[in-house]
């Protein structure tokens, strides 16, 4: 393992994502928005989604122990290849099929490969960088997610409102391709692991032993991680179905320049992101993870705003401005949040089981996200007129998860269970 951090394959990794992310921020904020634009309708928005979820948390664990058994280099081109053609396929079959059928299947499938795709990334940065970079790896490889979430939204709010899907799908199979080429030059080092078991057995073990690990040899992991599914359920859901239909569709502020704006306010977003990544390298050596519990309140605190706002305030660019900045603030928290869950995962965890651990982490916590998209876009699309109404139900319902469970995050202890 490398002493600097900074190596050459650290270097080729980092490049990469960020060409990749770039194209999966662009893609994941295309394909939803057309289909909004085409229906209007926030349950059919939130269905769909939640659709595209569900693969995600099929992949993810086979992801994870794939990434244990197989070189994580092979697995990031395969899938950075196979996204590319996935494009491909939707550009030839838009016009050919169902729109919201085509839109389920593409967007299950891209989720899909990044269940599958994650694992392997954050499961290579303990091979690639010296324990005592965790923190910094993590907070860099998080702000790299974070960067490209901000330009793919903002570029192609742009790209969509003036040339269309099209071009869009073009620019990121191009993006997809270009990742993979790059990832080809990585070097990570690999151990094959032997086993007599086919997939399936191999698999179903894996698992069994990922959440025997977590439950019974660090109970800490599991108690946090249902934790992150109540604040997925209530408050990431309301977030991810809301706002593009409340900018697109609630507030009056046009077709076009509503794409634009939510483009830009998801872009807003990113950078909340990238400014908490960055926060949580510059302060990695003074964030205690006993005090993480303290983010999550004041992520649920700033959601109140966007709720009054709606209720006192007619203005569409107002509401728009509010939403927007509370997020910010929201996604920035939430960043320094994920950094340190990361990382205190990755110290706990043997380097044989980090990526089946990870698999099972995002698999668990993204349970609840189906759930949740589903339910809050029945939701808007019930109170209509009362958007207000369902928000603050979001903040009040995070607010109380976070304050109940804030013990558990004090009592973490690195190393000593």
């Amino acid at each position: 393992m490398n002493e600097k951090l900074f190596s050459k394959d650290f270097t080729m990794m980092i490049i990469g994502q960020i060409i990749s992310l770039f194209g999966n921020a662009t893609i994941r904020f295309a394909l939803p928005l057309y289909l909004l634009n085409q229906t209007g309708s926030s349950a059919l928005y939130g269905m769909v989604t939640a659709c595209a979820f569900i693969p995600a948390i099929l992949f993810s664990p086979i992801g994870g122990m794939v990434a244990d058994r197989i070189n994580k280099r092979n697995i990031m081109v395969i899938l950075d290849f196979f996204t590319a053609f996935v494009i491909l396929v939707f550009f030839l079959l838009m016009n050919k099929v169902s729109l919201v059928f085509l839109i389920t299947i593409t967007l299950m499938l891209l989720y899909s490969i990044a269940g599958a795709y994650q694992p392997s990334v954050q499961s290579s940065i303990p091979f690639l960088v010296n324990e005592n970079h965790l923190m910094t790896a993590n907070s860099i490889v998080n702000t790299i997610s974070s960067f490209a979430s901000f330009l793919g939204p903002v570029i192609g709010g742009i790209l969509y409102s003036a040339y269309g899907l099209k071009f869009v799908l073009f620019l990121c199979i191009l993006c997809f391709f270009l990742s993979a080429v790059m990832e080809m030059f990585m070097e990570i080092p690999f151990i094959k692991q032997t086993s007599s078991h086919h997939i399936l057995k191999m698999v179903k073990e894996d698992f069994a032993k990922s959440i025997h690990f977590i439950r019974k040899d660090k109970p800490a992991i599991g108690k946090v991680l249902l934790i992150i599914c109540g604040i997925n359920l209530f408050l990431s859901s309301m977030i991810l179905v809301g706002m593009p239909y409340i900018i697109t569709e609630v507030l009056d502020l046009g077709a076009r320049e509503g794409n634009k704006l939510y483009g830009f306010a998801q872009g807003i977003l990113a950078i909340g992101g990238l400014a908490g990544g960055i926060s949580a390298g510059i302060f990695a050596n003074k964030l205690t993870v006993q005090k993480a519990g303290n983010l999550m309140i004041a992520c649920s605190i700033f959601i109140f705003p966007i709720s009054i706002s709606l209720f006192l305030f007619s203005s569409g660019f107002l509401n728009y401005v509010i939403m927007t900045i509370c997020c910010f603030i929201i996604l920035a928290l939430s960043a320094i949040f994920t950094v340190q869950m990361m990382a205190f995962v990755q110290r706990e965890t043997p380097q044989s089981f980090i990526g089946k651990v990870i698999a099972v982490i995002f698999t668990v916590s993204m349970c609840a996200q189906p759930l949740g998209n589903a339910f809050y876009g029945i939701l808007f699309e019930i109170c209509k007129g009362f958007e207000y109404s369902i928000i603050l139900f979001s903040g009040l319902s995070s607010l109380l998860i976070a304050i109940c469970t804030r013990n558990i995050f004090m009592n973490l202890s690195p190393k000593s269970e």
